[in-house]
């Protein structure tokens, strides 16, 4: 039934969308674009309609690590993908100082690729609001800890299909991202 609702649904989305000029873009996508938009569709449902949780990754920490073995297991696992830390966001540290108040851990890691990033920002200007790639820790009210980051499945695959060299640069800068949230969900040195 639920398959039948969502094919129904994307039926109609499409039929009403071709108005608009859906159907001529279809052929210019992603072969596997339908595939991450039916995807974040399914999040999107089954989370009840929380955008973030349609359009990111999650992944909770492994018991017994904290903040320290998260950063050094993330660190370790960009060694040699070409993506640099750019960037640290200290949120709870900051928090603390402007309440006074101790608080739970937020932090915000940045991770480019300077020539990779100016492929994106060429193919499209808009990609400059995703840059640069990052990976939250956020410790919940349970005290579990939990690394969120964008989805990149829609950056590689979500419209107009790339050219080479940028896609497989694209595709390497998403399983980057993702390998090292593995790795500081897990551990990874």
């Amino acid at each position: 039934m639920r398959n039948l609702l969502k094919a129904s649904v994307l039926g109609v989305a499409i039929m009403s969308l071709s108005g608009c000029g859906f159907l001529s873009i279809k052929d210019k996508l992603d072969p596997q674009a339908m595939d991450v938009y039916s995807g974040m569709y399914d999040r999107f449902v089954s989370s009840g309609g929380d955008l973030g949780a349609a359009t990111v990754w999650r992944m909770e920490v492994d018991k017994g690590l904290g903040p320290d073995d998260i950063k050094n297991s993330i660190e370790s696992a960009s060694v040699g993908t070409g993506l640099k830390n750019v960037g640290e966001m200290p949120l709870s540290k900051q928090l603390e100082l402007e309440t006074g108040k101790p608080q739970r851990y937020l932090m915000i890691y940045q991770y480019c690729s300077p020539s990779i990033a100016r492929q994106a920002t060429d193919w499209s200007p808009y990609f400059a609001a995703y840059l640069p790639c990052r990976i939250a820790v956020v410790e919940d009210k349970e005290g579990r800890y939990w690394l969120y980051g964008l989805n990149m499945d829609m950056f590689v695959h979500g419209g107009k299909e790339f050219p080479e060299p940028f896609k497989s640069n694209a595709q390497h800068v998403r399983d980057s991202m993702y390998k090292m949230m593995e790795a500081g969900a897990h551990g990874g040195f």
